[in-house]
Parts: structure tokens; sequence; C-alpha cells
């Protein structure tokens, strides 16, 4: 129960780090220095013990990273969307170079 306790403070911290702009590359660099690093939690010469550390913190930063990178997307879309609500669909032909010019000549 404690154990499981530490495990949800330290996810919950490493969240908040990671998701704060100002201290998200050193988050990342620090994990990654921390990954390559011969000084572990548990050392790595012990088979499978000494990996699951490794294999969890690499697992909650690709988690974290990879939610960042979608709700940015995300958020890019939707801005990009919005700013598209605005315009006609004239507009938006003529942005993308999609408009064809027809000059109209009376016949009769």
């Amino acid at each position: 129960m404690r154990k499981t306790f530490l495990l949800h403070q330290f996810q919950n911290a490493y969240r908040q780090a990671i998701r704060n702009s100002k201290y998200r590359w050193l988050v990342v660099l620090g994990t990654l220095l921390y990954l390559v690093s011969p000084i572990d939690i548990s050392p790595d010469v012990i088979p499978l013990i000494g990996w699951v550390d490794d294999g969890l913190i690499a697992t909650l930063l690709l988690t974290e990273v990879s939610q960042i990178v979608t709700e940015s997307l995300k958020s890019k879309k939707g801005s990009a969307a919005a700013s598209s609500a605005r315009t006609t669909p004239e507009q938006e032909a003529e942005q993308i170079g999609q408009v064809i010019d027809v000059e109209a000549v009376s016949v009769g």
C-alpha cells in the first residue's frame, strides 16, 4: 500500500514537472541521462530487476511526451479550424490556389 502511494506521488510529480513548459526539457534530458547512467535505483547488473526501473521511467517519459504532442496537435488543429471558420469558402479557395477566373462574354 505504501509503495503504491509513493509510486503515484512520483508519477504525479513527474507529470506536473514535464507539463510545466519552463522545466519540460530539463526533465526530459534528466530522464534520458538517468536511463544512460550506470547509477540507478536498482543496478542494471542484476538481470530483470535492474531493468525494471529503467523500463518504468522510459514508459513514463514516452507516455507523457506522447500526450503532450497529441494535445499540442489537437490544439493547433482546433485553432486552424477556428480560423478557417471565419473565412468564406471563396477566401479559402484563394488561399490554396484553387480559384478559376472566368470572363463572361455576352452572346447575341
